[in-house]
């Protein structure tokens, strides 16, 4: 039934089968979804990603069998045929019927959902008679077409048919096409307009009659020999439109061409031509008319203009070119296409004749170019005067820069992880590029950018690990004078202290040049309101809002926009402090939070269910502007875009959609001013043309991260450019190293960005999402289909995710609803559950989630499958089925799991790899295959027909680390990154394997292979076997690739380093401790639980508190301490859904022991480099939560001795090669070892800079059997390293965005990233990196609340920080200790305590009387919910906060020091007076870092 606006049930997959062959001798089989018929053609291709029924009635495609390289086609249907515009036309069609003879693409939605649809594209294709295949390679038929030219093909829907004689077929080309599209009869549009043109129809698309006829013109439409040259005096200008075929056939109209551009001089009027029409002037001007090999045919096709420089994003549809060397005289080229140097254009030099090769009407297509239409009826209107474009200002002078600061982002945390060290690095990289002196400004030790070693090819030539704060940044420029200063790179850290600076004048003081989009474009896109005033120059609008800066504005905003609204906070990032609120109460607790962490607050109109688009874009100092990528969110709005799943490019938007929101978004990017990179989000009705803008983000953000990986288009990079005031045309395209960067990359894929959150680990955080952000990092996937892509993003976010799957079971329909409508982490789940239990219909989930219907069938086809597979046992499963589920996305173990009667995955693998059912290899290379590209970066799908390049020969592949995590952040990307470089200066070909869009490991430079795939047995597998790999890495990437070691192995994979028993030895519990009471390590108490009896038997024996632990996590997944039995009963439910296949262990805690690490490098079982570092925090906070000392600071001869015999004795017995990291707990005279990991811990990068050599360096030559004798490794042996100053490394919390979630630490890692900071002494240095956690040091009041065991130990804390001079508040019991001790203080009530008389702990804390919060529990505390409450709330209010009593010591003092005697590091100026006088001898790692 058409006139659907969705497809109903009833829309089935097409099944017939037909094939494709084509003259060089390829035959392709596909499914017929149009017309079933054969027709014969001339076989082209469009890269071109929207826009299918303009295409298909364009006449230029008369003849021709149209390839689309978009590969997923039909989504949004058809609209109406019947539906005619103001001016007579179909109003969605470029003539009254497809001219196409075919259409071949790779993958047809026979599903399809647009509120303008009323039918599928293959009934419309019926309707007109013509053929349509799927199932194609469309990448195969592309570049077949590139390296051998348009050719021609047959579709045959006789299976059995012999082959067509293709030297008997006749060419389109030969018959003359524009005659057969051409109009017979003279037509007028518009009658009555003030301008006459005649107009020349050589197959004219009806836009060009839209633009011309809105723009007050009566146009006479002539048939193409039609004798215009004698009519013309009775016009005002001549217009000759597009066509198909030869333009040398139409002589009759070039005949009367040569007379009208031959008329006397006062006979002139003007001539526009547009595509054919530019060939029929070019040879009418003595030119000649070239068919070019496969024709231009796309929507990204950069021109250039002659007479303004200028460059613009063309759509063009043409086979012939004109040779521009033959005109006559008085001719001149207009237009030159970017990429292939053809012309694209003529101008006479005197009088108005001007023409484009291209398309300015578009549709389908960019209009950026549509303002011609608008030269020629000026030049009809006066033709004498010349033809002019507007120009537009000339670009200001290049920025005259030889050094520039660059600013980093600092510690990882959510919202700002590892896109701003790409993005850094990369920016480092083009700036090198130039000369440019680079200084560098990051405290954050484990990025790749502060690397100064030899193997980073582009690298800052002077480094500061120091807090990117005002005082700092200030004392850096006095020192270094760099002429420029580039903020763009280092996230919302920088770009706040940048403002700051700017504000206060400091840059303008020192003469420093901001480099790019200027500080006050960037606040007129922070700043709300200013943003709307801008905005609202040009006519274009953001949703209904109103600034706040009090509560009180916002609740009179709220009476404006109604309720429920939407709250934003300016100056944050990841949505930080913003949210939907219901009603006023809910609106006074969220603005509260929101104004305590920025200075304003936006309320706004909720639109709650619109699509949620964004756009990148490009915009250098002349004006050229680009979009890069375009995304659409699977999730509504209401969800932060980096809570959502995210595709790209965008798949439910219609060409009309998606161009008038690119055309916006240059708008609104010239408007402002921007120069470089920004980002453009978008809320679009998900029923109309409607939209708003959301937000602008001047700078480059982690979506930026995802488009140049999504692309493979480097935005940081091609920014960095542009902020030398370099223009677009003179970088080049790094990916195709032919082109250059003004061009608009063009996908024949699909990616899906999909986020990982980590919820679990914190107590009462709310897991629901919404529009402020709470993933810790992202994964993304490539595929030839969303099904592919999405069912490969939901295994990489976590190796236990099967898929698309139902994950935990909803018990009820109701809790299923309303997972549905208050999404939280799980919501994907929660959708596979209703398709696979068919509980709710595409259309219920519709309406409860508002996602797209499109999406949702898709998803419901993964599921058919799955119902397939569930009819058959694998015995008697067909290879169709098999392929068919393997280009859905399903995984080996997937289909094994589904099979009836059950299957292995090896049992699957060798009946799919015996049909020769293999994946394969396609190249990333921004242009959908139109040019060859030299491009090493790849994917691997089941849609093909074909590889992209060779197999591998031989070489290491590195498994990365997958996504970020709490656990697994930027430090093993760091470890990656150094292995790669390590392995390619040493000579050997280096692969790796990653999905995290954020990394610098995914940066296809950094490696001779780039494999964006999932990191499971199976890709592994695929990739080792055909790249014929001499070695994997699995110890640089974290828990992921170390969880890999055993199953490769085991499939005779050479794991490289340590042997995989051995990595299972130290992981399996069970057996690890066994191993170390054979060779006589000291460890806790232990026993291996296999029933819950036998726990609480040892827990009995031992005494509490005990350990519970499984095997294979990362970051203390599921560890717990337990003190009573209730508590260890949670523990062991808890442990066991973490550790299925693996034993849990049960130990005995040690209350009150120092925690230390030994860090080192093994190889064949000996140590040859170790460190040994110690925690300030007692054991019992999680090692990657704790703050670290390197030298030990506190630690005995004794106890360092014991530590070394013990790391010598594991490293042999486990036979370690490669990077080992050992941890013990201390207490008296034990010394235990209570872990062992035979991979590189987060410390790796801190110990590396610290102690000045490259661990991982030394465990790759380790690994592959290179000598380390020249790297100077610090032994056990060694005592003098670090020498003079002491690092140590702080972690970074992200608790603020983690509604709820109770900021104290435990066993379980809680911390997002860390900073490392050296100092002279361990005071300096733990001050300076807990001040480059964003923690400000107390002014005049403190809050303590202290558990009674520690109130006497803290009595020594609490009287120095009375004697610096602070205000001691304390909650009752703490002060009564702390009184009866004379330590004088104010007392509080507790928060709960609403009678009291004091005032409570948490209203102080509100009302900003507090600068720092001291709260220590144990698990002795009674009071749990006052603790609580005050924790959560100084995070919430943005008040330093300490939980821990040896950190609570160590703060103590060192500020005591600092008082006393003055740290020298912490003061930015007694700092920088010390440089001044240092001499490069006296430099603590080298002379170009400074801490």
């Amino acid at each position: 039934m058409p006139g659907k606006t969705q497809s109903g049930n009833d829309a089935t997959k097409p099944t017939a089968l037909a094939k494709l062959y084509l003259e060089d001798g390829t035959v392709l089989t596909g499914t017929s979804f149009g017309c079933h018929k054969s027709i014969e053609g001339e076989v082209v291709f469009c890269t071109g990603m929207v826009g299918y029924p303009e295409s298909l009635t364009d006449p230029s495609y008369q003849g021709q069998i149209l390839t689309l390289t978009q590969p997923m086609v039909g989504n949004y249907g058809v609209p109406d045929r019947k539906v005619i515009d103001e001016y007579g036309l179909p109003k969605f069609f470029e003539s009254t019927k497809i001219h196409a003879a075919g259409l071949l693409v790779q993958d047809y939605s026979h599903h399809y959902s647009h509120w303008n649809a009323v039918d599928s594209l293959g009934d419309w294709l019926k309707e007109e008679g013509i053929p349509g295949l799927s199932g194609l390679d469309t990448r195969l038929l592309t570049k077949k077409i590139r390296e051998k030219g348009a050719l021609l093909g047959r579709i045959e829907i006789d299976l059995d048919a012999p082959g067509p004689d293709f030297a008997k077929m006749a060419s389109p080309n030969a018959r003359h096409l524009v005659d057969e599209v051409s109009t017979k009869e003279v037509k007028i549009y518009g009658k009555g307009n003030p301008t006459k043109v005649i107009a020349v129809d050589g197959g004219m698309k009806f836009n060009i009659i839209r633009q011309l006829v809105k723009r007050g013109v009566e146009l006479t439409v002539v048939p193409w020999n039609h004798p215009f040259a004698s009519e013309l005096k009775n016009y005002d200008g001549l217009f000759l439109s597009n066509g198909p075929g030869n333009p040398t056939m139409c002589d009759a109209t070039i005949k009367e061409l040569e007379k009208v551009v031959n008329c006397p001089d006062d006979e002139v009027k003007p001539i526009f031509g547009i595509c054919l029409g530019n060939q029929l002037m070019g040879l009418a001007a003595g030119g000649q008319a070239k068919k070019l090999p496969f024709g231009n045919r796309g929507q990204n096709q950069p021109v250039l203009n002659h007479q303004t420089g200028e460059c613009y994003i063309t759509p063009q549809n043409h086979g012939f070119v004109i040779d521009c060397d033959t005109l006559k005289p008085g001719w001149k080229t207009l237009f030159t296409n970017a990429n292939d140097g053809s012309n694209e254009g003529i101008a006479h030099e005197t009088r108005p004749y001007f023409t484009a090769q291209f398309h300015p009407e578009a549709a389908s297509g960019p209009t950026d170019t549509e303002f011609m239409f608008d030269t020629f009826i000026e030049a009809c209107k006066k033709p004498t005067a010349k033809i002019t474009f507007p120009v537009r200002d000339p670009p200001p002078p290049r920025p005259e820069v030889k050094k520039v600061l660059l600013l980093g982002s600092g510690g990882t945390s959510i919202g700002q992880a590892g896109e701003f060290d790409y993005s850094g690095g990369q920016a480092i990289k083009a700036l090198k590029e130039e000369g440019v002196e680079v200084v560098l400004m990051n405290p954050n030790i484990a990025s790749v950018q502060t690397n100064s070693d030899d193997k980073s090819e582009s690298k800052a030539d002077h480094v500061f690990f120091l807090p990117v704060t005002p005082e700092f940044v200030e004392e850096v420029i006095k020192k270094e004078k760099p002429d420029g200063i580039v903020i763009s790179m280092g996230g919302q850290t920088a770009l706040n202290c940048a403002i700051e600076m700017w504000e206060a004048g400091t840059l303008q003081k020192y003469g420093v040049r901001v480099l790019g989009t200027q500080v006050d474009v960037v606040i007129n896109t922070e700043d709300r309101q200013l943003f709307s005033d801008r905005l609202n120059e040009i006519n274009e609008k953001i949703a209904e809002s109103y600034s706040a800066d009090t509560v009180e504005e916002a609740i009179e905003a709220s009476k404006k926009v109604g309720f429920p609204l939407m709250i934003r906070s300016a100056f944050a990032l990841g949505g930080l402090g913003s949210g939907i609120c219901d009603d006023e109460a809910h609106l006074r607790e969220m603005a509260n939070k929101a104004l305590s962490v920025a200075p304003q607050i936006l309320v706004e109109k909720s639109m709650k269910g619109w699509k949620e688009v964004e756009y990148e874009v490009v915009r250098d100092a002349n004006d050229n502007c680009v979009t890069v990528c375009n995304m659409e969110n699977f999730d509504p709005l209401g969800i932060h875009t980096g809570e959502s799943i995210v595709m790209a490019p965008s798949q439910t938007l219609s060409n009309e959609e998606y161009h008038m929101l690119r055309e916006t978004a240059v708008k609104v990017v010239r408007h402002l001013g921007i120069v470089g990179e920004c980002n453009i989000q978008y809320a679009l009705h998900p029923e109309s043309l409607e939209y708003a803008i959301i937000e602008v983000n001047a700078r480059l953000s982690r979506s930026s991260a995802l488009a140049s990986k999504a692309t493979g288009y480097p935005l940081a990079f091609v920014a960095a450019k542009l902020c030398l005031g370099i223009p677009l045309t003179e970088v080049q395209n790094s990916v195709t190293k032919k082109t250059q960067a003004a061009f608009e990359p063009s996908l024949d894929y699909i990616v899906t960005k999909m986020p990982r959150w980590d919820m679990s680990k914190f107590l009462n955080v709310s897991t629901q999402i919404g529009s402020a952000m709470k993933s810790v990092g992202e994964v993304m996937a490539i595929g030839r289909t969303m099904e592919e892509s999405i069912q490969k993003a939901i295994r990489m976010v976590d190796p236990s995710n099967p898929g698309f799957h139902p994950k935990k079971r909803y018990e009820t329909l109701e809790l299923l609803k309303e997972e549905l409508e208050f999404p939280t982490d799980k919501r994907i789940f929660a959708i596979a559950q209703a398709l696979h239990e068919k509980t709710l219909s595409v259309d219920e989930i519709y309406e409860i989630t508002k996602i797209d219907h499109w999406f949702l069938r898709r998803l419901e086809a993964i599921v058919k499958v799955w119902d397939e597979m569930e009819q058959v046992p694998l015995a008697d499963m067909s290879n169709e089925l098999m392929l068919d589920a393997k280009k859905m996305g399903y995984s080996d173990i997937q289909i094994a799991d589904s099979l009836k009667g059950g299957a292995t995955e090896d049992e699957v693998r060798s009946k799919r790899v015996g049909a020769n059912i293999m994946p394969f290899t396609k190249q990333i290379d921004t242009l959908a295959a139109e040019y060859p590209a030299e491009t090493n970066y790849l994917y691997t799908t089941y849609h093909g027909s074909e590889h992209d390049i060779d197999p591998g020969q031989g070489g290491v592949i590195v498994l990365g680390s997958g996504a970020y995590r709490i656990g697994s952040s930027i430090e093993f990307d760091w470890c990656g990154v150094s292995c790669i470089r390590t392995l390619r200066k040493l000579g050997y070909k280096a692969t790796m394997i990653n999905y995290n869009p954020e990394t610098v490991s995914t940066d296809y430079d950094e490696c001779d292979r780039l494999y964006f795939e999932e990191l499971s047995r199976e890709r592994v597998l695929d990739i080792y076997q055909r790249d014929n790999s001499d070695g994997v890495v699995v110890s640089v990437g974290g828990q992921i690739p170390n969880g890999l070691a055993i199953p490769l192995d085991k499939a005779g994979v050479k794991i490289l380093g340590t042997p995989a028993d051995m990595i299972d030895n130290a992981e399996d519990r069970n057996k690890f401790s066994g191993a170390m009471d054979d060779i006589g390590v000291q460890q806790p108490a232990w026993s291996e639980l296999t029933s819950a009896e036998s726990a609480f038997e040892f827990a009995a024996k031992v005494g509490y508190p005990v350990l519970v632990r499984p095997s294979y996590v990362l970051s203390g997944a599921a560890m717990n301490v337990a003190y009573n039995d209730e508590q260890l009963r949670t523990c062991l439910g808890e442990a066991a859904e973490v550790s299925k296949e693996y034993p849990v262990v049960i130990s005995d805690f040690i209350e009150g022991a120092r925690e230390i690490e030994m860090d080192g490098v093994g190889k064949d079982g000996e140590l040859i480099a170790a460190a040994i570092h110690e925690h300030i925090e007692n054991a019992g906070v999680h090692s990657g939560d704790a703050t670290l000392v390197l030298p030990p600071h506190t630690i005995s001869a004794y106890t360092k001795e014991r530590v070394r015999d013990a790391s010598r004795k594991i490293v042999k017995r486990l036979n370690i090669t490669g990077p080992v990291n050992i941890q013990f707990v201390a207490k008296g005279t034990d010394v235990m070892c209570i872990e062992t990991n035979v991979r590189a811990s987060r410390s790796f990068p801190f110990v590396s800079k610290t102690m000045g050599v490259d661990y991982i360096e030394a465990a790759t030559r380790a690994m592959v059997n290179e000598d380390t004798s020249d790297m100077n490794l610090p032994t056990l042996d060694t005592r003098d390293r670090p020498n003079g100053y002491v690092g140590v490394k702080a972690p970074m919390f992200s608790f603020t965005r983690l509604r709820g979630a109770d900021p104290v630490l435990g066993v379980e890692m809680a911390s997002t990233g860390e900073v490392a900071c050296f100092g002279a002494s361990k005071e300096e240095a733990f001050l300076k990196s807990l001040l480059s956690t964003n923690f400000k040091l107390p002014d005049k009041n403190i809050l303590i609340s202290v558990e009674a065991a520690l109130q006497d130990k803290f009595t020594h804390s609490a009287w120095q920080l009375h004697e610096m001079g602070y205000k001691l508040f304390a909650t009752r019991k703490t002060a009564a200790v702390l009184e009866k001790n004379r330590v004088p203080c104010e007392v509080v009530a507790y928060p709960t305590d609403t009678d009291a008389a004091e005032p409570k702990a948490d209203d102080l804390i509100r009302s900003g009387e507090i600068n720092l919060v001291i709260n220590v529990p144990t698990h002795k505390s009674t009071k749990l919910e006052d603790n609580y409450r005050t924790r959560r709330t100084a995070v919430d209010f943005g008040v330093p906060l300490l939980t821990n009593m040896q950190l609570v010591e160590m703060f103590a003092n060192s500020l005591y020091k600092h008082k006393q005697e003055g740290l020298v590091g912490l003061e930015p100026k007694t700092l920088f007076e010390h440089y001044s006088q240092e001499k490069d001898g006296d430099a603590w790692t080298s002379p170009s870092e400074f801490h």
